[in-house]
């Protein structure tokens, strides 16, 4: 009987591979995840501290909450923005999200009062 039941069994040899075909997948998806998600986003920071770099007086920005203003002042880390008549707020440049196009913004401008 122990022989039948010893004839089932399979002996299992430690397998002695290279460790580099078995690091291989995890490797490839670390490359991966660089060119899909770390480096745009490297590239995307660098464009924005661009942006905020070039940032002067008379500007037309929005900011990352979606208010409108033209720069009236830029300090080291303040912009004061003029967002209607007589009213300024300062924000710290990194809530900057972009500049607005004068093109742009008019065709919105007139996109909005034909809604009306």
């Amino acid at each position: 009987m122990n022989f039948l039941f010893a004839q089932g069994q399979q002996t299992v040899s430690p397998q002695g591979g290279n460790p580099l075909v078995t690091l291989l997948p995890l490797l490839l998806m670390i490359v991966v995840f660089y060119f899909l998600l770390i480096l745009p986003q490297q590239r995307k920071q660098k464009q924005h501290q661009k942006l905020l770099e070039s940032i002067k007086k008379g500007d037309r920005v929005i900011t990352t909450s979606g208010i409108y203003g033209t720069v009236n002042n830029v300090k080291d880390r303040i912009v004061n923005l003029v967002i209607a008549d007589g009213v300024k707020v300062d924000f710290d440049k990194a809530y900057i999200q972009g500049k607005i196009n004068p093109t742009t913004e008019s065709d919105y401008k007139e996109g909005a009062s034909s809604n009306k």
